[in-house]
């Protein structure tokens, strides 16, 4: 059985690695050079805090918004 999880990205421009992580699994985050690298490693993680026992909140993903403030 296969389950989906939402994994927010973000660039880190200091290293210029991605980094992931996974909301509602306290310590479930990971980077890589590349996207693909960056999932590939993110499916490793998940299944180590699913397997350490890691309590998963369910939070539901509403969405991704931007808001303009003056400079």
């Amino acid at each position: 059985m296969k389950r989906t999880y939402t994994v927010v990205i973000e660039k880190d421009t200091d290293t210029d690695m991605y980094v992931g992580e996974v909301p509602g699994i306290p310590g479930c985050h990971t980077q890589g050079r590349t996207i693909k690298e960056l999932m590939e490693r993110m499916k490793e993680v998940i299944a180590l805090c699913r397997d350490a026992g890691v309590a998963e909140e369910a939070p539901k993903f509403v969405g991704v918004r931007q808001v303009e403030v003056p400079a």
